[in-house]
């Protein structure tokens, strides 16, 4: 099962995951897909970890890969039906052989793709001779061990028989060599139709370990489709018992005494009945069972964020002051980062930028959603002055990436001391004036920094430029430090702006 599933990922794994975002478009398509791609590839674990990794890489939504999902349990079931038709009833084991030796020639002779559909011949010929070997040990085994101390008359029994296909997956990583395995044990009559239907059920359930251990660190996104993988096949293979019963009593009053002749066809039968019937319930269902995981695993609400609430959006007044308290707390964010590039870019006040930066997006499309009504003049120069606060915003938190070389610099530049200091003085200020929401202080605080910044400006950029022309500095020098100067300058203007924004907007609220 290894040999020709790793193949057949090598072979067609990029074209699998193409098509699982490609023609996932809700949960019924999603479905179809996975059952379809799980076929191909013979794993539905390949399938389920791939899905993970899209809704973490936000490649796909968490709903959507919901679908994917479902359906894999439906295409792991065809490995179950390929042998007990071909290995079973066809008898391949000796015909296989020379696909083994065609496989082994392939690989061995040849490169690329080649070589890899001489794994995918090889492992395919190597499952049915396995099956053979199978076969011939276990009908040994039942002289040497009798399974008549695992009852199926009781939920104990049958609870521990599950629990032992559970763990029968886990260790091999792989449902479908479970599903050969019992198969084989079945067709030899070493255990009953009913303990191969527990045991079905239970590696049914153990082959959610793997896309579990792949949300590990992952988004909640991710999370949230690991653990809706365990969930579906909990309750998939809850239902799964309680079918076992009727499953039987059916095949014996339609067809008496053919579940026993043909067994395996019967136990494939009941692994894809039982997967089916749990698609077809939960697909119905599948924006409650969303909501379900979404709750059981929330949002991790950003710190940034936390005030706005979609329900404020009924009462614009509401809305406009949780918009204006979430850029109050990036703005100390970002202020506190720059404190910390200004103190030598090694301190506990930095934060993550790319985080920050997801803020104030999601600050703009919630304040995009705030539709107010015609008269409501002061909520709207409020929130005409939050836009442009956010955009400066946006444009200061550009400064701030460019902390790697333009920092560096306007410390090392010796013109800009004077600069420099009153930048970090002014910085320290302003944070204490935001926290106690003195915007009026805040505002005069940065606008006589930058008045002084730009009538600085001029004077500091002659006397580099005569540095250069004199040949005390070279001119990467002189422009590096003309850069600083420009940064600088920049950074005050941004935060002046955003100031004299935010003062505008307090004013406006009557506060």
């Amino acid at each position: 099962m290894v040999i020709m599933t790793d193949a057949l990922k090598s072979l067609a794994g990029d074209t699998i995951r193409s098509a699982l975002m490609r023609f996932t478009r809700s949960p019924t398509s999603g479905a179809i897909t996975g059952a379809c791609c799980t076929a191909i590839l013979q794993s539905s674990s390949a399938t389920t970890v791939a899905a993970v990794g899209f809704v973490s890489a936000e490649l796909l939504s968490f709903s959507a890969a919901l679908g994917i999902i479902f359906g894999a349990n439906i295409g792991t079931t065809v490995t179950g039906w390929m042998i007990a038709l071909l290995g079973f009833k066809l008898q391949l084991s000796t015909i296989v052989l020379p696909l083994i030796l065609i496989g082994a020639i392939l690989k061995l002779f040849s490169n690329g793709r080649w070589a890899q559909w001489g794994l995918v011949l090889a492992g395919f010929g190597l499952i049915f001779v396995g099956i053979s070997v199978l076969q011939q040990g276990m009908s040994e085994l039942q002289n040497i061990i009798s399974f008549d101390n695992l009852p199926t008359d009781s939920i104990s029994g049958l609870l521990l028989l599950v629990g032992i296909g559970f763990v029968f997956t886990v260790i091999t990583q792989s449902s479908s060599a479970g599903v050969a395995t019992t198969l084989t044990a079945l067709f030899s009559g070493l255990i009953s139709f009913e303990q191969a239907a527990a045991l079905i059920i239970g590696m049914d359930v153990g082959t959610t370990v793997t896309a579990a251990m792949a949300t590990i660190g992952g988004s909640v996104g991710a999370k949230r489709t690991g653990f809706s993988h365990v969930l579906y096949n909990c309750f998939t293979g809850l239902g799964a018992l309680f079918l076992i019963t009727p499953y039987v009593w059916t095949w014996e009053t339609l067809a008496p005494g053919q579940l026993e002749q043909n067994s395996e066809i019967g136990l494939v039968a009941f692994h894809t009945l039982f997967n089916l019937i749990g698609v077809m319930l939960i697909l119905p269902f599948t924006r409650q069972f969303a909501r379900l995981i979404q709750t059981i695993i929330p949002e991790k609400k950003n710190i940034y964020l936390h005030k706005l609430d979609e329900a404020l959006l009924e009462q614009p007044g509401l809305a406009l002051n949780a918009v204006h308290g979430s850029i109050r707390i990036e703005l100390i964010a970002l202020l506190k980062h720059l404190q910390g590039l200004l103190e030598g870019g090694e301190s506990d006040k930095l934060i993550d930028l790319p985080k920050m930066q997801h803020a104030l997006d999601q600050t703009h499309t919630f304040i995009d959603k705030i539709h107010l009504a015609p008269g409501d003049y002061a909520d709207w120069q409020r929130l005409i002055a939050l836009i442009h606060t956010l955009d400066h915003m946006q444009r200061l938190h550009e400064r701030l990436e460019e902390e790697e070389y333009r920092v560096v610099a306007a410390r090392k530049t010796l013109e800009l001391k004077t600069e420099y200091q009153l930048l970090t003085e002014t910085i320290n200020a302003l944070i204490k004036s935001i926290e106690n929401m003195a915007w009026q202080q805040a505002q005069q605080q940065s606008n006589k920094t930058v008045e002084h910044m730009e009538a600085a400006a001029q004077a500091l950029r002659q006397s580099i430029m005569a540095k250069v022309g004199s040949g005390e500095i070279d001119v990467p020098e002189g422009t590096s430090r003309v850069e600083a100067i420009r940064w600088i300058r920049r950074v005050s203007r941004h935060i002046a702006r955003i100031c004299d924004r935010l003062h505008e907007a307090t004013q406006a609220a009557g506060k």
